[in-house]
Protein backbone atom coordinates (compact mmCIF):
# COMPACT_ATOMS: atom_id res chain seq x y z
CA UNK A 1 0.00 0.00 0.00
CA UNK A 2 1.19 3.53 -0.24
CA UNK A 3 0.02 7.33 0.87
CA UNK A 4 -3.51 7.98 -1.01
CA UNK A 5 -2.86 11.39 -3.27
CA UNK A 6 -5.13 13.62 -0.63
CA UNK A 7 -2.32 12.52 2.07
CA UNK A 8 0.44 12.90 -0.35
CA UNK A 9 -1.20 16.78 -1.05
CA UNK A 10 -1.70 17.65 2.83
CA UNK A 11 1.99 15.95 3.63
CA UNK A 12 3.61 18.33 1.09
CA UNK A 13 1.98 21.68 2.22
CA UNK A 14 2.37 21.15 5.90
CA UNK A 15 6.00 19.96 5.07
CA UNK A 16 7.32 23.61 3.59
CA UNK A 17 7.91 25.20 6.24
CA UNK A 18 10.27 21.90 7.28
CA UNK A 19 11.64 21.80 3.94
CA UNK A 20 12.62 25.65 3.86
CA UNK A 21 14.62 24.90 7.33
CA UNK A 22 16.13 21.77 5.92
CA UNK A 23 16.81 22.98 1.92
CA UNK A 24 18.75 26.19 2.64
CA UNK A 25 20.69 28.09 -0.25
CA UNK A 26 23.66 25.85 0.31
CA UNK A 27 22.83 22.34 2.20
CA UNK A 28 26.18 21.09 3.94
CA UNK A 29 27.16 17.92 3.03
CA UNK A 30 30.35 15.49 2.80
CA UNK A 31 32.47 16.07 0.00
CA UNK A 32 31.49 12.42 -1.55
CA UNK A 33 27.38 12.40 -0.75
CA UNK A 34 25.33 12.55 -4.07
CA UNK A 35 23.77 15.55 -4.28
CA UNK A 36 20.98 16.47 -6.52
CA UNK A 37 20.90 20.42 -7.93
CA UNK A 38 17.73 22.24 -8.47
CA UNK A 39 17.79 25.39 -10.56
CA UNK A 40 13.81 26.48 -10.85
CA UNK A 41 12.42 29.75 -10.99
CA UNK A 42 13.71 31.34 -7.15
CA UNK A 43 15.15 28.23 -5.78
CA UNK A 44 18.42 27.30 -6.75
CA UNK A 45 19.68 24.57 -4.51
CA UNK A 46 22.20 21.32 -4.04
CA UNK A 47 20.02 19.23 -1.76
CA UNK A 48 22.35 16.43 -0.03
CA UNK A 49 21.09 12.39 -0.14
CA UNK A 50 21.55 12.25 3.31
CA UNK A 51 19.01 15.61 4.48
CA UNK A 52 16.25 14.10 2.03
CA UNK A 53 16.44 10.80 3.78
CA UNK A 54 15.84 12.46 7.15
CA UNK A 55 12.84 15.02 5.56
CA UNK A 56 9.86 14.20 7.53
CA UNK A 57 7.99 14.09 3.97
CA UNK A 58 10.06 11.32 3.36
CA UNK A 59 8.55 7.78 3.21
CA UNK A 60 8.38 4.04 2.49
CA UNK A 61 6.97 3.68 -0.82
CA UNK A 62 6.04 0.40 -3.42
CA UNK A 63 6.11 1.22 -6.94
CA UNK A 64 4.60 -1.74 -8.90
CA UNK A 65 5.93 -2.56 -12.83
CA UNK A 66 8.94 -0.41 -11.65
CA UNK A 67 10.04 0.23 -15.27
CA UNK A 68 13.63 0.25 -14.65
CA UNK A 69 13.48 -2.76 -12.72
CA UNK A 70 10.56 -4.35 -14.54
CA UNK A 71 9.62 -5.65 -11.15
CA UNK A 72 7.74 -4.20 -8.16
CA UNK A 73 10.33 -2.17 -5.86
CA UNK A 74 9.93 -0.48 -2.34
CA UNK A 75 11.98 2.73 -1.78
CA UNK A 76 12.67 5.52 0.47
CA UNK A 77 11.06 8.53 -1.10
CA UNK A 78 10.14 12.25 -0.80
CA UNK A 79 7.06 13.71 -2.72
CA UNK A 80 8.22 16.04 -5.33
CA UNK A 81 6.23 18.58 -4.23
CA UNK A 82 7.86 18.35 -0.95
CA UNK A 83 11.34 19.52 -2.76
CA UNK A 84 9.82 21.82 -5.91
CA UNK A 85 8.35 24.80 -3.94
CA UNK A 86 5.68 25.81 -6.74
CA UNK A 87 4.69 24.13 -10.21
CA UNK A 88 2.50 26.48 -11.08
CA UNK A 89 4.60 28.25 -14.14
CA UNK A 90 6.61 25.94 -14.70
CA UNK A 91 6.57 24.79 -18.30
CA UNK A 92 9.20 22.30 -18.86
CA UNK A 93 11.50 20.21 -16.46
CA UNK A 94 14.48 19.34 -17.62
CA UNK A 95 16.02 16.00 -15.82
CA UNK A 96 20.04 15.20 -16.66
CA UNK A 97 21.40 12.06 -15.71
CA UNK A 98 25.16 10.90 -15.13
CA UNK A 99 24.75 8.80 -18.26
CA UNK A 100 24.13 11.32 -20.04
CA UNK A 101 20.16 10.90 -20.51
CA UNK A 102 18.21 14.08 -20.59
CA UNK A 103 14.17 13.49 -19.82
CA UNK A 104 12.36 17.24 -20.77
CA UNK A 105 9.36 16.24 -19.11
CA UNK A 106 5.78 18.66 -19.49
CA UNK A 107 5.23 20.45 -15.85
CA UNK A 108 1.44 19.80 -16.30
CA UNK A 109 2.23 16.33 -15.40
CA UNK A 110 3.60 17.15 -12.24
CA UNK A 111 0.45 18.78 -11.65
CA UNK A 112 -1.51 15.75 -12.34
CA UNK A 113 -2.51 13.17 -10.57
CA UNK A 114 -0.23 10.43 -11.36
CA UNK A 115 1.94 11.08 -8.26
CA UNK A 116 5.60 11.93 -8.84
CA UNK A 117 8.12 10.92 -6.25
CA UNK A 118 11.93 11.25 -5.35
CA UNK A 119 13.42 7.70 -4.46
CA UNK A 120 16.16 8.02 -2.69
CA UNK A 121 19.16 5.37 -2.74
CA UNK A 122 20.01 5.18 1.34
CA UNK A 123 23.91 5.03 2.03
CA UNK A 124 25.24 1.65 2.58
CA UNK A 125 21.83 -0.01 1.02
CA UNK A 126 22.34 0.20 -2.51
CA UNK A 127 19.52 -0.77 -5.20
CA UNK A 128 19.94 -3.27 -7.10
CA UNK A 129 21.92 -3.23 -10.70
CA UNK A 130 20.45 -1.37 -13.52
CA UNK A 131 21.26 -4.90 -15.45
CA UNK A 132 23.50 -7.88 -15.86
CA UNK A 133 26.38 -5.87 -18.07
CA UNK A 134 25.99 -2.86 -15.00
CA UNK A 135 27.40 -2.57 -11.71
CA UNK A 136 25.35 0.78 -11.71
CA UNK A 137 22.07 0.99 -9.86
CA UNK A 138 19.14 3.66 -10.40
CA UNK A 139 20.22 5.93 -7.87
CA UNK A 140 21.02 8.33 -6.01
CA UNK A 141 17.97 9.64 -7.21
CA UNK A 142 15.34 8.50 -9.31
CA UNK A 143 12.17 10.08 -10.32
CA UNK A 144 8.97 7.71 -10.12
CA UNK A 145 5.66 7.90 -10.30
CA UNK A 146 2.74 5.94 -8.19
CA UNK A 147 -0.36 6.36 -10.87
CA UNK A 148 1.17 7.05 -14.08
CA UNK A 149 -1.73 5.55 -16.08
CA UNK A 150 -3.79 8.20 -14.84
CA UNK A 151 -1.92 10.93 -16.89
CA UNK A 152 -0.10 8.50 -19.64
CA UNK A 153 2.92 9.17 -18.00
CA UNK A 154 5.85 7.13 -20.83
CA UNK A 155 8.69 4.83 -19.31
CA UNK A 156 11.34 7.00 -20.79
CA UNK A 157 9.54 10.05 -17.95
CA UNK A 158 11.08 7.69 -15.65
CA UNK A 159 14.34 9.34 -15.22
CA UNK A 160 17.29 7.29 -12.65
CA UNK A 161 20.51 8.55 -11.81
CA UNK A 162 19.33 12.39 -11.93
CA UNK A 163 21.81 14.51 -11.01
CA UNK A 164 19.91 18.05 -12.16
CA UNK A 165 16.62 19.56 -12.30
CA UNK A 166 15.86 22.70 -14.20
CA UNK A 167 13.20 24.54 -15.56
CA UNK A 168 13.47 25.25 -19.06
CA UNK A 169 11.18 26.07 -22.74
CA UNK A 170 10.01 23.06 -24.41
CA UNK A 171 12.14 21.51 -26.46
CA UNK A 172 10.43 22.70 -29.88
CA UNK A 173 10.46 26.43 -28.92
CA UNK A 174 14.22 25.97 -28.01
CA UNK A 175 15.40 24.13 -31.09
CA UNK A 176 12.90 25.01 -34.21
CA UNK A 177 15.19 23.09 -36.04
CA UNK A 178 12.13 20.37 -34.82
CA UNK A 179 9.33 21.53 -36.21
CA UNK A 180 7.98 19.98 -39.28
CA UNK A 181 6.79 22.07 -42.56
CA UNK A 182 3.85 20.42 -43.57
CA UNK A 183 2.38 23.15 -46.34
CA UNK A 184 0.30 21.66 -48.86
CA UNK A 185 -0.33 18.58 -46.91
CA UNK A 186 -3.68 17.13 -46.18
CA UNK A 187 -5.21 17.46 -42.25
CA UNK A 188 -4.72 14.38 -41.87
CA UNK A 189 -1.43 14.24 -43.08
CA UNK A 190 -0.16 17.13 -40.94
CA UNK A 191 -1.80 16.11 -37.65
CA UNK A 192 0.20 12.03 -38.02
CA UNK A 193 3.59 14.36 -38.49
CA UNK A 194 2.71 16.58 -35.39
CA UNK A 195 2.30 13.69 -33.53
CA UNK A 196 5.13 11.76 -34.66
CA UNK A 197 6.98 15.09 -33.36
CA UNK A 198 5.72 14.42 -29.90
CA UNK A 199 6.51 10.95 -30.25
CA UNK A 200 10.14 12.01 -30.75
CA UNK A 201 9.82 14.47 -27.81
CA UNK A 202 8.86 11.92 -25.01
CA UNK A 203 10.48 8.76 -26.56
CA UNK A 204 13.27 9.69 -28.45
CA UNK A 205 15.04 12.97 -27.80
CA UNK A 206 16.11 11.95 -24.03
CA UNK A 207 19.40 10.22 -26.40
CA UNK A 208 18.97 11.58 -29.70
CA UNK A 209 19.16 14.81 -31.13
CA UNK A 210 17.75 15.79 -34.36
CA UNK A 211 18.87 18.47 -37.04
CA UNK A 212 21.21 18.99 -34.24
CA UNK A 213 18.80 20.01 -32.05
CA UNK A 214 18.07 18.78 -28.72
CA UNK A 215 19.73 18.02 -25.09
CA UNK A 216 21.30 14.57 -25.46
CA UNK A 217 24.13 12.95 -26.84
CA UNK A 218 23.46 9.40 -25.97
CA UNK A 219 22.98 7.95 -29.65
CA UNK A 220 23.34 9.67 -33.03
CA UNK A 221 21.60 12.56 -34.14
CA UNK A 222 18.24 11.26 -36.64
CA UNK A 223 18.55 13.18 -39.00
CA UNK A 224 22.17 14.51 -39.97
CA UNK A 225 23.78 13.11 -42.13
CA UNK A 226 20.48 10.73 -42.59
CA UNK A 227 17.69 9.68 -41.48
CA UNK A 228 17.38 6.24 -40.14
CA UNK A 229 14.33 6.04 -42.42
CA UNK A 230 17.01 6.06 -45.29
CA UNK A 231 19.52 3.36 -43.97
CA UNK A 232 17.14 1.04 -42.82
CA UNK A 233 14.75 -0.96 -44.91
CA UNK A 234 11.20 -0.17 -42.78
CA UNK A 235 10.63 -3.51 -41.55
CA UNK A 236 14.53 -3.80 -39.15
CA UNK A 237 13.74 0.05 -38.46
CA UNK A 238 10.78 -1.36 -36.91
CA UNK A 239 12.34 -4.22 -35.73
CA UNK A 240 15.15 -2.25 -33.77
CA UNK A 241 12.90 -0.10 -32.24
CA UNK A 242 10.99 -2.94 -30.78
CA UNK A 243 13.77 -5.49 -30.18
CA UNK A 244 17.30 -3.31 -30.95
CA UNK A 245 19.28 -6.50 -29.94
CA UNK A 246 17.53 -8.51 -32.19
CA UNK A 247 18.92 -5.98 -35.22
CA UNK A 248 22.58 -5.08 -33.68
CA UNK A 249 24.02 -5.94 -30.67
CA UNK A 250 27.65 -5.03 -28.49
CA UNK A 251 28.59 -4.99 -25.26
CA UNK A 252 28.02 -1.04 -25.25
CA UNK A 253 24.95 -0.68 -26.57
CA UNK A 254 22.43 1.05 -24.56
CA UNK A 255 19.22 1.71 -26.71
CA UNK A 256 16.26 -0.06 -24.64
CA UNK A 257 13.48 -2.43 -26.36
CA UNK A 258 10.23 0.20 -26.57
CA UNK A 259 7.20 -2.25 -26.77
CA UNK A 260 3.87 -1.86 -27.28
CA UNK A 261 3.11 -0.46 -23.74
CA UNK A 262 5.34 1.86 -24.12
CA UNK A 263 4.76 3.33 -27.86
CA UNK A 264 2.15 1.59 -29.50
CA UNK A 265 1.98 0.50 -33.18
CA UNK A 266 0.16 3.58 -34.18
CA UNK A 267 3.01 5.78 -32.41
CA UNK A 268 4.81 4.29 -33.87
CA UNK A 269 3.53 4.63 -37.24
CA UNK A 270 3.67 8.23 -36.70
CA UNK A 271 6.94 8.48 -35.26
CA UNK A 272 8.23 7.18 -38.51
CA UNK A 273 6.13 9.62 -41.00
CA UNK A 274 7.66 12.46 -38.37
CA UNK A 275 11.23 10.98 -39.65
CA UNK A 276 10.79 10.65 -43.02
CA UNK A 277 9.14 14.17 -43.06
CA UNK A 278 12.08 15.71 -41.63
CA UNK A 279 14.71 13.82 -43.79
CA UNK A 280 12.58 15.16 -46.77
CA UNK A 281 13.02 19.06 -45.43
CA UNK A 282 16.48 18.05 -44.69
CA UNK A 283 16.81 17.12 -48.65
CA UNK A 284 15.13 20.05 -49.82
CA UNK A 285 17.36 22.32 -48.05
CA UNK A 286 20.15 21.47 -49.48
CA UNK A 287 18.50 21.13 -52.80
CA UNK A 288 17.87 24.84 -51.87
CA UNK A 289 21.48 25.74 -50.49
CA UNK A 290 23.29 23.84 -53.94
CA UNK A 291 21.18 26.12 -56.41
CA UNK A 292 22.28 28.95 -54.57
CA UNK A 293 25.40 28.56 -54.42
CA UNK A 294 25.03 27.61 -57.77
CA UNK A 295 23.10 31.02 -59.04
CA UNK A 296 26.35 32.90 -56.95
CA UNK A 297 28.81 31.55 -59.25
Amino acid sequence: MHPSFSFILRLALTSVIAACALFGTTTLHADNEPTLTLSLPNQEQKLARSNLLRHTATHTITVPDDPAYKRTMTYQAIPFAAIVRDMRHIDTLQFTSADGFVANIPGELFRSASEPWIAIEPAGRPWPALSSDSLRSAGAFYLVWLTPEKSGVKAEQWPFQIISIRNVEALTVRYPQLLPGTEGQDEDAQAAVQRGMQQFVMQCASCHRLNGGGDADVGPDLNLPFSPTEYFQEAYLRKLIRHPAAVRNWPQARMPAFGEAVISDNELDDLLTYLQQMARQRDRGRSTNRDATITQE
